[in-house]
Parts: C-alpha cells; sequence; structure tokens
C-alpha cells in the first residue's frame, strides 16, 4: 500500500492528489479483504514455525492451486484468494507432512504442525469395526480401525509402515481410505508385505489425535469364511457386524454378542486386544447388511459429476497430492463444509454405527462428517466413510 500511495504522489497532479489517494486506499482495503491470513505454530517445541511452505488450493472443479507463500519469523503468512466466493484448503507443510484447514476468503487461521519421527510413543488402537454382508457369490467387507496418537511431546510418526493390517489371504482390496484428525478423507495405497499373504502397509503419518483407517475388500465366498485377527497396535474394542440371516461363531470366550435393540443386524465385541495374534471368527450363510441409522430412510440420490483428482498448479510447481472427489452433502448439525470422499464406492455413517456400538456399553462415541452417496454397480452395500 506504501509503493502504491508513493507512486500516486509521485505521477499524479496535485489536484488529483486527493481522490487518487482515497482510490487506492480503498483499493487496498479490498484486496486484502479476500486474503486468508493465519499462522503456523510447532506444538512439538512451542514455538512459531518459520520456513514452512504454505498452499493456497480452491475447492471447485476439484483442486486448484492458486498461490503458496511461506511462513515468516513468527510464522505469520497471507495468502491471496481469488474467488472469494468459493471455499478454499489451505495446507501447511512441515517436516515433508501436510496439516489442512479448510477456509473462505477473509479468514484467519491459526494451524498446528508437529516433528515428525519414525517411532513415536503413545499410540495405541481404539476401536475397529468390521462389517460384512454378501453380494452374489462375494463376500463384501468394510474394515474400520482408529488410531489415536498420544505422544508427549506431541509428534507425528511418519515411515514406510505407519499402520499395518492382516487380511485374508485371498482378499481383493477394492479401496483403502484414511482420515487423519482433521477428518478429510484421501485415498490411499496399501503396498502388499514380500512373502506375507495378506499382511499390509501403508504409508500414512499419524498426527497427534485420532487416525482412522478404512479397508474396503471383496472375498470368493461359498457360505463360509474364516477370519484370524491380528494387530500392529493394542486395540481397546473390536465390532463385527453382520446381517441378521448370517451366523456368527468363534472358538474363542473373547466375543460376545452385544445387545443393540436392533432387528436389522447383530454385533459381536471383543475387548483389549493386544498387539499380534487376536481372537478367530467366522461368519456363514448368506445376507445384505442393511444401511446404517436412517441411511434406508434417504431417497436415493444420483452420482454427482466426477470432478478432477488433482490440483493444477502454476508451472515449476509441485501438485498437491490427489485427493478424493468432493461431496457436500453434511449432517444437519455441523456448519458448511466440504467433507472429502471416495469416488465410485458408497460412503456410510461412521459416527452412527459407532455411537450405536459404544452407547450400547454406555462408552463415548466418535464423530465423522456424515455424507452419503450411492454406490456404482450392483453393490449395494454401504462403505466406510471417514
Amino acid at each position: 500500500m506504501i509503493d502504491l500511495l508513493l507512486f500516486v504522489k509521485e505521477f499524479c497532479p496535485p489536484r488529483m492528489l486527493p481522490v487518487l489517494t482515497l482510490l487506492a486506499c480503498f483499493s487496498t482495503a479490498a484486496l486484502g479483504a479476500n486474503d486468508i491470513t493465519g499462522s503456523v505454530r510447532n506444538q512439538s517445541r512451542g514455538e512459531p514455525a518459520a520456513g514452512d511452505e504454505v498452499i493456497l488450493a480452491r475447492l471447485d472443479k476439484g483442486m486448484q492451486e492458486e498461490s503458496r507463500a511461506k511462513t515468516d519469523s513468527q510464522g505469520a503468512f497471507t495468502l491471496y484468494a481469488q474467488h472469494p466466493d468459493k471455499p478454499y484448503l489451505v495446507r501447511a507443510i512441515h517436516q515433508g507432512v501436510s496439516y489442512d484447514q479448510q477456509a473462505s476468503a477473509g479468514q484467519a487461521l491459526s494451524i498446528q504442525v508437529f516433528d515428525a519421527a519414525t517411532h513415536v510413543q503413545g499410540i495405541t488402537g481404539t476401536i475397529e469395526i468390521l462389517r460384512t454382508g454378501t453380494v452374489g457369490n462375494l463376500l463384501h467387507v468394510s474394515d474400520m480401525v482408529e488410531i489415536k496418537n498420544e505422544s508427549s511431546p506431541p509428534l507425528t510418526q511418519v515411515g514406510e509402515r505407519t499402520f499395518e493390517v492382516y487380511l485374508p489371504a485371498n482378499a481383493k482390496i477394492d479401496s483403502v481410505l484414511a482420515a487423519g484428525p482433521g477428518k478429510m478423507s484421501v485415498i490411499i495405497s496399501a503396498a502388499l508385505v514380500p512373502g506375507e499373504p495378506g499382511h499390509y502397509a501403508v504409508n500414512f503419518p499419524l498426527r497427534p489425535g485420532a487416525t482412522k483407517f478404512a479397508f474396503n475388500y471383496d472375498l470368493p465366498y461359498r457360505g463360509h469364511a474364516a477370519f484370524q485377527t491380528r494387530h500392529a497396535y493394542p486395540l481397546q474394542q473390536m465390532a463385527v457386524m453382520i446381517p441378521l440371516a448370517m451366523k456368527f461363531s468363534s472358538r474363542s470366550p473373547a466375543f460376545r454378542i452385544l445387545s443393540i435393540g436392533n432387528s436389522r443386524y447383530q454385533v459381536h465385541t471383543a475387548n483389549q486386544l493386544q498387539v499380534g495374534e487376536g481372537p478367530g471368527f467366522e461368519v456363514s450363510g448368506n445376507g445384505a447388511l442393511p444401511p446404517l441409522g436412517d441411511q434406508d430412510k434417504t431417497p436415493a440420490r444420483s452420482q454427482s459429476p466426477a470432478v478432477p483428482n488433482r490440483v493444477v498448479s502454476p508451472p515449476d510447481r509441485g501438485a498437491l497430492p490427489s485427493l478424493a472427489n468432493i461431496d457436500t452433502r453434511l449432517k444437519q448439525t455441523e456448519p458448511p463444509s466440504q467433507s472429502l470422499v471416495l469416488g465410485g464406492v458408497t460412503s456410510v455413517l461412521l459416527a452412527a454405527c459407532v455411537l450405536l456400538v459404544w452407547r450400547a456399553r454406555k462408552a463415548r462415541s466418535f464423530s465423522a462428517a456424515q455424507t452419503v452417496a450411492p454406490r456404482q454397480g450392483n453393490r449395494p452395500q454401504p462403505d466406510w466413510k471417514l
């Protein structure tokens, strides 16, 4: 603004100086109204995060990068939003890990980042919910696990194997999703551990707070399937949900049927599972798992047009990591925002399921964005939405 006023004073006629100065002030004020400002703080060290890169991406017809900035010595940054009526995502990158916040023009943000380490103490599992039902000659399984990072001082765990999962050896993975504490889901890949059928590892940072993983897969099915549980982190509770028409059995006394007062599906739970091999179980029979919560009362909605899964970056700048399609259908109790969901796979009400299971145990419930999208093709069964 100072440079603009000096230019006006230097080159404009004296009689026009007051008018042009006023116009320059108004123009600068209008420009500033579109700025997204904020600060980035390193919570591991309790100090401003200086020199971190901050990226502004517009959430409109995909993700399009608009600008970048570096935080100053106080961790502060300013980004100009070219389209003030559009939703935005601000990403701060610290030690190779991204920390995202949704934003709009004129908003001031406070973003927390953490130092990264390959091994962090204080990571445990809270709950795993495995839902399964038959689809033709397949058994479709949606397996959600929540992991909590309660490290002190808070650190983000990074590496090639931040989380590992053990699936049946003949499982065919349909999709893998992950959602960090910011509750925005991303599609990730799972790498098969050489020489260990069914053992997969993912490379997704475990930030302080809760991280959810969802593994959606199919099994060849002839009326019976066996599962052997195994966990990389200790787990407080595991729940298996199946249709009433199917049968659950286990030789382990760890599993107990949970009375949930629902006539459409049954839930079996096991508590306080340790690292390594846990109780096995089997399912048999055929049955389509009913939708959760009020999904069965919701009229079918057409699939939204697909949007690009990439950020279009200016020349000589790397693109942001790919994110899933954007769906703006939200639960009524939450303020307007965008929820990143998996395109082509039905999403479900994760909050409804966890609330159902943990209410029966008089425990707390987890919260997740509530988005419903119909599944393409002939699979009626829902997958986890994180």
